[in-house]
């Protein structure tokens, strides 16, 4: 275990008076100075987000025979033991194969103070690569979830499922958010924050328990095609690559449907764009979820965070489609054109952060519609 942080608003008087809500940028880099976030290597100078931290891959993977949690009475070092394989270096670079299982330590740990919690998720491009990938801590009894005042390592579990995926010390697969408190808006408080900042560009939309996401198949506002499909069997994609990967040569294009409808194969992966262009205001984050855990049939958006600044106007945007990661389950499923199959949930930050999504920082996703991971040709 880690020693215990300095109290953060010993470093943060801003922190100490503020409410409940997620902890923007500098509140994650004074998290980091109090001894909060401890890393093996200096975090990169992009590694902080508007309201989240990139986590980076150690330098040694391993592989094991099935996923796990660790429970209330295991470290994951502990178990990694007992169901290892085998051992990666990664420090050169290696090759995660398909249907494999694997566990790598990451450079992060923490050391939580008591009234903060992490969540963890799939960045935005490794969730379009089908790359299914969970953050697990030590005791954990849940997967992307830490408890407050955690003091320990943090690992990713890693499984590719269509794409081979090359990776090293240093790649950047999860992100962690920090909040305290209770962030979520209700129904009552999105209603009136739709109502200030219109987050969606459909005046019906339903707002009531989340920002309600459908599905565009109708090709009415994309030009080309309305999804991809990705390919079996393609070659290696270097997760640290941008725009290096021909898109013909791991995606076929899903062009409209008079129907304006779509089989999903099972087992196969889909991209698709929401029929809905959304923002999220500089004050607040957002996140992805099911709308309805109940319907087993497919699961949508693996990679669930949005910034601050996503799809507004003033970060540059003019609202932008949630880009949807499908894959359908055990059986063929008809998908239909404006089918709600997620909800963007709205929480509090606790402080606007220094930099929005899109101004100036790299983000690769601002003003999209139908768009693949950074990997591809344009």
């Amino acid at each position: 275990m880690s020693p215990a942080a300095s109290p953060l608003s010993a470093l943060s008087p801003e922190y100490a008076a503020a409410g409940e809500g997620i902890l923007p940028d500098r509140m994650i880099a004074a998290l980091a100075e109090s001894g909060g976030i401890r890393a093996a290597v200096p975090f990169a100078a992009d590694q902080i987000q508007p309201a989240s931290l990139d986590l980076r891959l150690g330098p040694i993977a391993y592989r094991v025979r099935a996923s796990f949690l660790p429970g209330p009475r295991s470290t994951v070092a502990d178990r990694i033991a007992r169901l290892a394989l085998h051992e990666i270096k990664l420090t050169g670079g290696a090759v995660l194969e398909t249907g494999c299982v694997y566990i790598v330590p990451l450079l992060e740990e923490l050391a939580l103070p008591p009234d903060i919690v992490g969540s963890t998720n799939p960045k935005s491009s490794t969730g379009r690569l089908d790359v299914f990938t969970r953050v697990i801590a030590d005791y954990g009894r849940a997967f992307d979830q830490i408890g407050a005042g955690y003091a320990g390592p943090l690992y990713a579990e890693i499984s590719p499922r269509t794409f081979p995926v090359l990776v090293r010390e240093g790649s950047r697969l999860s992100q962690i958010r920090f909040r305290r408190g209770e962030a979520v808006l209700d129904g009552r408080e999105l209603s009136a924050l739709n109502a200030r900042e219109r987050l969606v560009d459909d005046p019906e939309a339903d707002v009531r328990a989340g920002v309600a996401v459908s599905v565009d198949l109708s090709g009415a506002n994309l030009s080309g095609p309305v999804g991809y499909r990705a390919k079996r069997h393609t070659g290696v994609i270097d997760i640290d690559r941008r725009g290096a990967f021909d898109i013909a040569e791991f995606w076929e294009p899903i062009a409209p449907h008079p129907s304006r409808s779509l089989i999903l194969d099972p087992n196969e992966f889909y991209i698709l764009a929401s029929k809905e262009a959304v923002q999220v205001p500089p004050d607040y984050a957002a996140e992805m979820v099911p709308f309805d855990p109940m319907v087993g049939e497919f699961r949508v958006h693996y990679a669930g965070f949005f910034d601050p600044g996503f799809g507004y106007a003033g970060a540059g945007g003019r609202g932008a489609r949630a880009v949807l990661e499908v894959r359908s389950h055990e059986v063929p499923f008809v998908l239909e054109h404006g089918q709600i199959v997620g909800r963007l949930i709205y929480e509090r930050m606790l402080a606007r952060p220094e930099r929005l999504y899109g101004q100036g920082i790299g983000s690769n996703y601002q003003a999209q519609g139908l768009k693949l991971s950074k990997h591809f040709r344009a």
